[in-house]
């Protein structure tokens, strides 16, 4: 049985939150919303519910049904509107008011019906910037740390993660956390991995590059790989080429099969903080050699395992790829084939393609530039990243020459990161039609110096903005953590960096949900970031009630039940 209540097979009465929005909620009391709007939307959701269907009636997949009812159902629609049922049959959402015994009417034969317990439930999170690919295809059983607030919750995290691997098998951690989330701000050592994991090689890497660390077990494999690793007595290994030559020999003993487990591992996991749909940004190229770090891979063959699994029926979560290009040469070769032997948005509802990005090609000189023409004349979309306090400026000044020979208003182009843009540059690349994707990832190593984005600038601005986590090497996946950054502006050390810049947490799930269907384009525009009737059926019942809670515990705020079209991905049982 799920912790979040019995499954029912009785039909419900009368709702209590059916229509009211978030603000009534929050500011009379839920009761007292319900009360002012009370059978004010079932009829019309009902009627809406026969259209949605009809509208939206191509086959999707997952394609299964389910009711939730009596929750506490934020829709995150233009209006704010707070249900208290949810029906989705055949992979899509045909019922969304007040009412159990309303939407049971919409099937002919009643689906499974879940008492949600007055919990609070949203929409499947959209992350449109991240690397889960990477994640999928790490060596070892791949075990995020980014929940971890001491050297002690690695140590149970480990050691929960060893009761499920056969002993002799690596656990490992490789980026999407810092040792500054860490109560001691260091790694765990050796001799610390050994009684936590004394059956198990471990290996723990920040970063791209380390520092790294591992075990008496680890340290014995290390030391005898075809590329010695210097590992220190209490199992330091230093950053760069060290780290380096580590990661390449876990990397050398990878299967087809491994990498298939990798790839649901971080599905699961994905599906566990309640991020449904991932708009994958690659890989830089892997060399094989020690110079590869964690955001290296295979560009041509790391997403077979994914697709491996799609084809398995075992996928947990929706995918779109972007494709990462950095040609040096000016002639643009991997580019150039690219855009004539693939296709943007092409796919299912599952797995699609995307863009061009999160590099569309080396630099930002002559050969960048002309990567830029190419992509609009071939009328893809494209993303490029900035980093520094001038990169912006080069970025959308280009993207301003490509527009006065190919206009690309209707392209959605985009800028990630940007902790540094100002408003004039905001403003240039809006009348572009372009948008810029936000992420909290300098929560892990932020200054004051070092900080951004300016969250509240952009959303006030009025621009296409969206929210991502740049995970999973140098940030963390999980939403919720994420959103404390954007929310408090105070980094893993709980120091104030981004002050003047922070946002409302409700500002935070548009951006999250809503808002980030933009950044899909395509078909999935229409269909994702919302429940609403015709939408597909991706939503998450939360642990917490993520608008009331205090700010300091929404890092704690986890998913109890996952659906995607319908169909449960993740449940904590209880």
């Amino acid at each position: 049985m799920s912790d979040i209540g019995r499954d029912a097979n009785a039909g419900g009465g009368a709702t209590a939150h059916d229509g009211v929005s978030r603000r009534s909620v929050v500011k009379a009391g839920a009761t007292a919303g319900a009360a002012a709007v009370a059978g004010a939307v079932t009829a019309p959701a009902v009627a809406a519910a026969h259209h949605g269907t009809a509208h939206h009636g191509r086959a999707t997949r997952p394609a299964d049904s389910l009711i939730l009812h009596n929750g506490a159902i934020h829709t995150m629609d233009s209006r704010g509107t707070v249900a208290r049922t949810v029906a989705i049959r055949d992979g899509r959402i045909v019922y969304v008011g007040g009412s159990e015994k309303a939407a049971r009417r919409l099937f002919p034969e009643p689906p499974r019906s879940i008492d949600l317990h007055g919990r609070t439930v949203i929409p499947g999170i959209i992350d449109c910037h991240n690397h889960i690919v990477l994640m999928g295809n790490r060596p070892g059983r791949h075990t995020p740390l980014e929940n971890a607030y001491s050297v002690a919750d690695v140590a149970r995290t480990y050691a929960a993660r060893a009761r499920s691997v056969p002993p002799g098998e690596f656990i490992t951690t490789i980026g999407g956390f810092h040792f500054n989330q860490f109560a001691e701000r260091r790694l765990p050592t050796l001799s610390e991995l050994d009684e936590a994991v004394p059956r198990h090689p471990a290996y723990i890497s920040v970063g791209f590059s380390g520092p790294s660390v591992t075990n008496s077990l680890g340290k014995a494999f290390f030391e005898q790989a075809a590329e010695p690793v210097t590992v220190g007595a209490d199992g330091a290994i230093a950053a760069g080429l060290e780290t380096g030559k580590a990661t390449l020999a876990l990397r050398r003993t990878l299967t087809f099969e491994q990498r298939k487990r990798g790839v649901r591992d971080a599905m699961a996991y994905a599906a566990s903080v309640g991020v449904t749909t991932h708009l994958d940004q690659g890989a830089f190229q892997a060399t094989g050699t020690p110079a590869d770090g964690a955001a290296h891979e295979d560009n041509y063959t790391m997403h077979l395992p994914f697709l491996a699994v799609y084809a398995d029926g075992e996928a947990s979560i929706r995918l779109r790829i972007n494709f990462l290009h950095m040609d040096t040469d000016p002639a643009l070769p991997g580019l150039t084939e690219r855009l004539r032997n693939a296709f943007p948005f092409f796919g299912d509802d599952l797995v699609r393609t995307g863009g061009i990005g999160e590099f569309i090609a080396a630099g930002l000189g002559p050969t960048w530039l002309e990567a830029a023409r190419r992509v609009a004349a071939a009328g893809w979309r494209a993303e490029v990243h900035s980093l520094t306090t001038t990169d912006f400026q080069t970025e959308i000044e280009g993207f301003e020459a490509v527009h006065a020979q190919t206009p690309i208003t209707g392209l959605r182009w985009v800028v990630a990161h940007v902790p540094f843009i100002t408003r004039e540059y905001v403003d240039r690349l809006h009348a572009l039609g372009g948008g810029v994707n936000l992420t909290g990832w300098r929560y892990l190593t932020g200054t004051a110096t070092s900080a951004g984005p300016p969250f509240r600038m952009i959303v006030d601005s009025g621009i296409h903005a969206g929210m991502s986590s740049d995970g999973m090497q140098i940030a963390p996946m999980n939403p919720f953590i994420h959103a404390y950054y954007a929310v408090t502006g105070r980094n893993a050390l709980g120091e104030v960096i981004n002050a003047g810049q922070q946002i409302t947490r409700e500002e935070v799930l548009a951006l999250y949900t809503r808002r980030n269907a933009w950044f899909l384009g395509g078909p999935d525009e229409d269909q994702l970031g919302t429940i609403e009737v015709g939408k597909l059926g991706d939503l998450v019942v939360l642990n917490r009630d993520y608008f009331t809670i205090g700010v300091a515990d929404l890092r704690q705020v986890r998913s109890v039940l996952t659906v995607l079209g319908g169909k449960v991905v993740h449940s904590l049982k209880g």
